[in-house]
């Protein structure tokens, strides 16, 4: 069972969020709340696998939000839900370390698809937020040469899969990928997977 919070400022939002996804089986509503401050204290009272984040709230909102539960709460999982698909927004979200990025405007399976996506670990992006990041790749710059391989999984890392789904596609046991992702972190300066991902979307690698 997937424990979801759910978070944003209008209540017709967040009924309408809470009553599709408590139709899945899977997936249990433990609350809502309607700004950050409420997030953080529901974070501590109730277990929470996904936190589904809006950006614009009143008194703390999405970003505060994102690394504060980063900072005290990094198991848990971060689904942004958001009208919002600026770059700047996007690309400091993820810098931040959220998990997935849906817009509004899609569909209920695909923002069920994404709880399921983040919970298992892997990254959920649409692609509407992806082609808000930067069209035009910039040359990568490494504090050291990267070899094929670390280049296939940064490729991979880029294209949202998980440790599991990378090493089955590379013909390689998990441990390895991680790694590899440890060793990727090292040479290019980025703290967490989310860090690789913007690295690899940033720096084209996702077209190689």
């Amino acid at each position: 069972m997937i424990n979801v919070l759910i978070a944003d400022d209008h209540q017709l939002i967040l009924d309408g969020i809470q009553a599709f996804l408590e139709k899945e089986k899977d997936i249990h509503v433990v609350g809502t709340a309607s700004n950050g401050k409420e997030v953080m204290q529901q974070v501590k009272e109730k277990p929470v696998d996904v936190v589904v984040l809006d950006v614009s709230m009143p008194e703390m909102d999405g970003i505060a939000a994102t690394k504060a539960l980063r900072k005290q709460h990094p198991n848990i999982k971060i689904l942004i839900v958001s009208m919002y698909k600026k770059r700047e927004y996007i690309l400091e979200l993820m810098r931040l370390g959220v998990n997935g990025y849906v817009l509004k405007n899609k569909s209920r399976e695909e923002l069920v698809g994404a709880i399921h996506n983040v919970y298992r670990g892997s990254q959920h992006f649409g692609l509407e937020v992806l082609d808000a990041l930067p069209s035009r790749p910039e040359r990568p710059v490494e504090t050291a040469p990267l070899s094929k391989r670390e280049k296939e999984v940064l490729r991979l890392v880029g294209e949202a899969k998980s440790a599991k789904e990378i090493a089955s596609e590379l013909g390689i046991v998990e441990h390895t990928v991680n790694t590899y992702w440890r060793n990727l972190k090292k040479k290019l300066n980025v703290h967490n997977v989310q860090g690789l991902v913007r690295y690899a979307i940033k720096h084209g690698y996702t077209e190689l």
